[in-house]
């Protein structure tokens, strides 16, 4: 059988729910550097009903690795956007989608902008309540409007 009969492509949808749950995690359990962010994913749960998938792990571990390193300013861009919310009041669930959907809009140019927008929601309506899904698309379009308007560029550093 050819190898790619034998294997089904990597799923980024459940890659995206894995780096989800990592991220969200990380929220109890903080890294201080990239090895113990490693032992963090490693431990993070993923599925494997399908075996083995080494480009979906891959794609979930650079969506964590991404949003870490890059937390700070990201955080700083769902504040502005975010109109009159403090980080600290954003609930936990949307705040990690947030910064995962902001990463894949930012630092992601292989990914459709729409593609990240829609996966944000997918992921709000799998683990937010009935809000989740409007906060997280108005700050998220306020965002893509503005990466449309050129306001940003979408380079490797943000």
């Amino acid at each position: 059988m050819p190898e790619s009969e034998e294997k089904k492509p990597a799923s980024r949808r459940k890659a995206r729910k894995q780096a989800f749950e990592c991220l969200y995690g990380l929220i109890f359990e903080s890294a201080v550097d990239e090895r113990s962010l490693l032992r963090v994913f490693r431990h993070c749960p993923h599925d494997v009903a399908e075996g083995d998938d080494p480009a979906g792990q891959q794609f979930a571990w650079e969506l964590v690795l991404g949003v870490w390193q890059n937390q700070t300013d990201i955080d700083a861009l769902v504040v502005r956007f975010s109109k009159n919310w403090k980080l600290a009041r954003i609930a936990k669930v949307e705040l990690t989608i947030l910064r995962l959907a902001v990463y894949e809009i930012l630092k992601r140019p292989d990914i459709p902008l729409r593609v990240s927008l829609n996966e944000a929601i997918e992921l709000a309506k799998r683990y937010g309540d009935e809000n989740s899904r409007n906060f997280i698309n108005g700050i998220l379009d306020a965002i893509a409007k503005a990466v449309d308007s050129g306001e940003f560029e979408i380079q490797k550093d943000l």
